[in-house]
């Protein structure tokens, strides 16, 4: 049986979240058809790659070269496909990141692979790849069912699954690059980060996020006294944003950043979609709403169906007192 193929994405020698993700998935579906997950890593240097993600793979290829030291499509293109063509692997998986949405569809329809994007879930039935899609702007979920092939293409969206600690019998193997010098007419020039907001969301324990329920602006300052007392920080949904009252490096969600807190309360929220996989790999959710219908209901662990300026100043005594016993 044809193995399943997980590629490794790394930013200057750090292997990123959606890596793991992949890998979670690339397992599940490996057991499903009672065959291998294999790991791709391109890097230079690979050492400290290889080892972040040691006994979360059957096996890794590595092909270490200098070319591989920062993303370029054209040279991924080129490397996958030699190793493709010579494995060929059931399902390649690929995160729906910058790097994969610009070197999967250009991959697929080389090779002549079909290939499903932006994908929240993966199965099989039979020998066909059935994926789930949102649709709709996030309305509607669709399962597709792929064309029969021998093999496929897939990327992942981030937040989709939750990675799991494993320790498998992990065999390394080194290749050969195809690829030994850069294209001339694409080339890697530099990393430019984001400027960096005075809270980085993505790093906290406890979060707090606000949705249009909390009705204006001026009662923001409220929301962010909760947060701080509870030892949290304050972020939001969508329409906050675009209303202009956080900045966009505190929206979660497909469009803003994804958060694993332990604690994850929901203010005023409905649950969008869109929202709801930025912030689903929470420890805990608590979601307050005045709609008993709301989707963020669906999500939490504890729901409460109120005015959320009734809710939130016993729920910050309540949480204030839990964390006295503890502490």
């Amino acid at each position: 049986m044809a193995e399943i193929f997980a590629l490794v994405e790394h930013r200057q020698g750090a292997v990123r979240d959606i890596t793991y993700e992949l890998l979670t998935c690339g397992r599940k579906l490996a057991t499903a058809q009672n065959t291998k997950l294999t790991a791709l890593v391109f890097a230079s240097p690979a050492d400290k790659i290889v080892e972040s993600i040691q006994e979360r793979a059957d096996r890794i290829i590595v092909m270490e070269h200098g070319v591989f030291e920062n993303f370029n499509a054209e040279i991924y293109q080129l490397a996958l496909r030699d190793i493709l063509e010579k494995e060929k692997p059931h399902v390649t998986l690929i995160g729906h990141t910058a790097f994969g949405y610009d070197l999967c569809p250009a991959l697929g329809a080389e090779m002549g692979i079909p290939f499903a994007t932006d994908c929240l879930d993966i199965e099989f039935t039979g020998s066909r790849l059935r994926v789930t899609r949102s649709v709709y702007d996030g309305k509607l979920d669709a399962h597709v069912l792929l064309k029969e092939h021998t093999s496929y293409l897939v990327t992942l969206r981030s937040g989709c699954f939750t990675p799991e600690e494993v320790s498998l019998a992990t065999e390394v193997v080194k290749q050969e690059s195809p690829v030994t010098e850069q294209p001339e007419y694409r080339k890697f020039v530099d990393y430019i980060e984001a400027a960096v907001g005075e809270v980085d969301i993505t790093k906290a324990d406890i979060i707090v996020s606000v949705g249009r329920g909390i009705k204006e602006q001026a009662n923001l300052p409220v929301m962010e006294e909760f947060a701080t007392a509870i030892g949290g920080v304050l972020s939001c949904s969508r329409p906050v944003v675009d209303a202009g009252w956080l900045p966009k490096d505190r929206q979660v969600g497909s469009s803003g950043k994804t958060v694993k807190p332990k604690l994850y309360i929901a203010l005023g929220i409905s649950g969008a979609f869109q929202h709801i996989v930025g912030m689903k790999g929470a420890d805990t959710i608590i979601a307050v709403n005045k709609d008993p219908n709301a989707p963020i209901f669906n999500e939490a662990d504890y729901g409460i169906v109120e005015d959320l300026f009734k809710v939130v100043p016993v729920l910050k005594e309540k949480i204030l007192d839990a964390k006295k016993l503890k502490g």
